[in-house]
């Protein structure tokens, strides 16, 4: 009898224990390796960066964060490998990343029968059009790219344009977008060259791009093609204007291609120009405060890629937050109800229709200028 009353009354005090919450367990998939790391390594260091700033204020909405990151080494089947050890080995409740749209759209079909929410952070618009309930991404649409490239090169009268892009998920799909959209504004693609992605000569190329005499060039890729682009054309004495996409947004472009980056035009989110924000936008106090934070812990300014992973941890916690619960359904059922979100590629505004949530007025127009980016619009 003594037994038994001790193990009531052990029972009733643990009525008045408060359980831990649930954790809020994140998996990543990024390139932290192989050539697409200049994008992958800034997104691991923000995500670990958030999870450690989160937890010291006592999680998100109180649950504790748990990061389970893995490398993909820039490889499509690393990538599917580590999505699907994160969904069936660590059962997260939402990923982030891949960091390469080729990458992304590779698993991008995993987590619909997995029902967890994938939250890329690469840019390619097929990874949000057509809509899949359980896939989101944070880059700017390189749709909203081309719109912003070309409405300049209008502006500027060049009629006659050429294109050079990579041969990978991300310059391909760029590719695309470029072909109907010069066609709707009865523009001339006068050349339309693609490259490896680790090819180390597109003089070929170029010279065929020459020859076509067009009144200005847009190259569309990630990695060391674009800095290959920029240093051939300027070894060829090629007067052409050159554009290229938010993907080589970094000042690792600027480094790598040296002198041959002056003149280099693109679209480019406000984190990359951060000092040139007016005071009174809406994203300049998140803008400062990450780059700050950032500087801080690892020596060096974030980049633009490394927002992308800021916006995707920034988005789930708002989701948890707002529908106070880690479930993968109510994180994903949130993601959708985004509103108004400030984050570093722009303002967030997610619905059924749309889930990515941003639209041309998240670019400026910048261009390098004595090895800097300086905004043009």
């Amino acid at each position: 009898m003594a037994r038994v009353l001790a193990i009531l009354l052990a029972l009733s005090a643990c009525l008045g224990c408060t359980r831990e919450p649930e954790p809020l367990k994140i998996g990543a998939v990024l390139s932290i390796t192989g050539p697409a790391a200049y994008l992958g390594e800034p997104e691991k260091n923000t995500l670990l960066m958030l999870q450690e700033e989160a937890n010291a204020r006592g999680g998100v909405g109180g649950h504790k964060v748990e990061l389970v990151i893995y490398d993909d080494g820039s490889d499509v089947s690393s990538a599917i490998q580590s999505a699907t050890r994160l969904i069936e080995e660590d059962r997260v409740a939402v990923v982030i990343g891949p960091s390469t749209s080729g990458n992304t759209l590779a698993v991008r079909q995993l987590f619909a029968p997995a029902r967890i929410p994938l939250v890329s952070c690469a840019a390619s618009e097929r990874i949000v059009k057509p809509v899949d309930p359980w896939v989101f991404s944070t880059p700017q649409l390189d749709r909203a790219a081309v719109t912003k490239i070309l409405a300049d090169a209008r502006r500027k009268g060049y009629a006659k344009l050429a294109s050079i892009s990579s041969a990978d998920g991300f310059g391909q799909s760029g590719r695309a977008v470029l072909q109907e959209l010069v066609r709707a504004q009865e523009l001339a693609l006068v050349a339309d060259e693609v490259y490896g992605p680790s090819d180390t000569d597109v003089s070929v190329q170029l010279g065929r791009i020459r020859d076509a005499a067009p009144d200005a060039l847009i190259c569309w890729g990630i990695g060391p093609g674009p800095v290959t682009v920029a240093r051939t054309r300027a070894q060829m004495g090629l007067a052409i204007p050159l554009y290229m996409s938010h993907g080589v947004a970094s000042p690792k472009f600027i480094e790598q291609a040296g002198e041959s980056a002056e003149g280099v035009m693109l679209p480019a989110g406000r984190l990359a120009v951060v000092d040139q924000v007016p005071s009174g936008h809406p994203q300049k106090a998140l803008l400062a405060a990450y780059s700050q934070r950032y500087a801080q812990k690892y020596g060096t300014p974030p980049t633009t890629f490394g927002g992308y992973a800021f916006d995707a941890f920034m988005l789930v916690a708002t989701a948890v937050q707002a529908g106070k619960s880690v479930k993968p359904q109510d994180i994903r059922d949130n993601l959708e109800r985004t509103k108004g979100l400030a984050g570093t590629s722009g303002i967030f505004t997610m619905s059924t229709a749309d889930h990515n949530g941003l639209d041309e007025g998240a670019f400026l127009l910048v261009a390098v200028a004595g090895g800097q980016w300086k905004v043009l619009d």
